[in-house]
């Protein structure tokens, strides 16, 4: 009679936990869908609170298990496209690149997995009110922030990046990315909290969920800071270089053909940006080049070149670095050239980590110009006329307490990038999104210069007023106005958001001390 029961019992428990883990696999692989393309972001409350409410309910083991596959379904949807790298340009087969690509998938899962298993092994003491809307929230953006600083970083699906076109958006020149990223996951544990009470608790949880949004979206509206000089104008030159045939050296010609052609009847614009090592050639081999060719076509106007190349070390010709050249001819009629030096490197992609122990990637990926150096952090700011220019080389705009090393003194920002990479998939799309994420930050416009599209010009509150199609060569031409001030989150950083983390977690601590 005993066995029978027994049986019933965990027969019922394997159903339960066959059940969660389903629902927490399918809930991680929709979330996606509220970044871009797709920007459904309600998805980004609705699917996280599916999570926490299987958290509120699950032993530590279960926690860890509904957490990781929750992770594995949303990195494996929404990161899916570092198979699309491994396979088409690192020369790995296909099932070689999908394993390299499920080991990456497999290690991101694990941070929504601990987190889970931490909340319920040390914290199931506390109230469901405070275990969903102090602890889970907290905990969630600490784990957001160590995954975008461990290994030099990944900060992609960034809860706060899917808010670019909601409500929410007011939050970001305050708090940045992270402290979005709070309000969202706030907004989730306020939405289980809706369903699981009754009566008043119900309302006041729901009151609350209704004032953070209606508060974010008045903060929306408040202007963070002011225009500087006149509307620059920009000519974005995408010239779809086939990422396969780039570094082939019969290409120098033709590609530096292309590029030269496609901004010959823009001159006369203030500013001309051609994307990532656009030019298949080191600086010093280019330099004379782009000097003439600034210096030949400055009577028809007085455009300033920006360009992508590689540029080698004066002192040691092993080391060279991503870098993007700024050609101008100043107010005296001479032709002034700066430079700046990518600092934050891709790994595996730009550089290999322990070089000594994984060098040998390098020859099994076979990308070309994968051994950068790292440029200095604080390069003086490139210029265009009484304006500096934000810097960022193509990843670097995934860093917001990077980008606003340049601020307050940068008036515009300026990203090249290269998403050739990534083919036709979510990674451009979701990189555009970062892109302005840095630009609502800052509350500076950016000009996005790209190999093969997404080119975009952004303004200073986030929204895109001209793009370019992908797998096309095309010309982007496009205005700006050049902003100056600082908003809080230009000030202050992340720092504010991490001593609030700090100090609810402190907090969580102290109350289940007792028990």
């Amino acid at each position: 009679m005993w066995n029978r029961h027994l049986n019933q019992t965990m027969l019922w428990i394997t159903k339960i936990n066959t059940r969660r883990y389903g629902i927490a696999l399918l809930a991680g692989a929709g979330l996606p869908l509220a970044f871009s393309p797709v920007d459904l972001f309600p998805l980004a409350v609705f699917l996280p609170a599916i999570l926490f409410y299987l958290w509120l309910r699950s032993l530590p083991r279960q926690a860890f298990i509904t957490g990781y596959l929750f992770g594995v379904g949303f990195f494996g949807v929404g990161v899916s496209w570092v198979a699309v790298s491994f396979y088409r340009f690192g020369s790995m087969s296909m099932a070689l690149s999908v394993a390299a690509t499920l080991v990456f998938v497999l290690f991101l899962a694990l941070f929504p997995a601990v987190l889970g298993w931490v909340s319920r092994r040390y914290f199931s003491a506390l109230s469901e009110r405070r275990y969903l809307l102090l602890l889970i929230p907290a905990l969630w953006v600490f784990f957001e922030w160590v995954r975008g600083w461990i290994l030099t970083g990944f900060p992609w699906l960034n809860l706060g990046y899917s808010q670019t076109d909601s409500p929410l958006v007011g939050i970001v020149p305050v708090l940045g990315v992270y402290g979005t990223s709070w309000v969202v996951a706030f907004s989730a544990g306020l939405l289980v909290c809706v369903l699981i009470s009754k009566d008043k608790p119900r309302y006041v949880a729901l009151g609350t969920l209704l004032v953070f949004w209606l508060a974010a979206a008045g903060l929306a509206q408040v202007a963070w800071s002011e225009a500087k000089g006149a509307p620059l104008t920009a000519s974005l030159i995408q010239g779809n270089v086939p990422q396969n045939i780039k570094w082939q050296p019969d290409q120098r010609g033709p590609t530096i053909e292309l590029y030269t052609r496609l901004s010959s009847d823009r001159w006369d614009r203030d500013i001309i940006i051609w994307p990532e090592t656009a030019l298949p050639a080191y600086l010093h081999q280019a330099q004379s080049f782009l000097e003439n060719l600034v210096s030949r076509e400055h009577e028809k106007g007085g455009a300033t070149l920006l360009t992508g190349l590689p540029v080698m070390s004066e002192q040691d010709d092993s080391q060279y670095y991503n870098g993007v050249v700024r050609v101008g001819v100043d107010d005296n009629g001479e032709v002034v050239t700066q430079v700046y030096r990518k600092s934050h490197l891709v790994p595996f992609g730009e550089y290999i980590p322990l070089k000594s122990v994984l060098g040998g990637l390098l020859d099994i990926l076979q990308v070309p110009m994968a051994n950068f150096s790292r440029g200095a952090v604080g390069q003086p700011l490139l210029e265009v006329g009484n304006h500096k220019i934000g810097m960022s080389i193509c990843y670097e705009d995934a860093f917001g307490e990077e980008v606003i090393r340049a601020l307050p003194a940068a008036s515009f920002l300026v990203n090249v990038s290269n998403d050739a990479w990534f083919g036709d998939s979510f990674a451009p799309h979701q990189h555009l999104q970062m892109a302005r994420m840095r630009a609502i930050e800052t509350a500076r416009p950016m000009l996005r210069a790209t190999n093969n599209g997404v080119s975009a010009v952004i303004d200073h509150r986030g929204k895109l007023l001209a793009t370019s199609p992908q797998f096309e060569i095309a010309v982007l031409d496009g205005e700006i106005q050049p902003q100056q001030g600082a908003t809080p989150y230009v000030r202050t950083g992340n720092w504010p958001i991490l001593l609030a983390l700090l100090a609810t977690l402190l907090v969580c601590v102290l109350r289940v001390r007792p028990s």
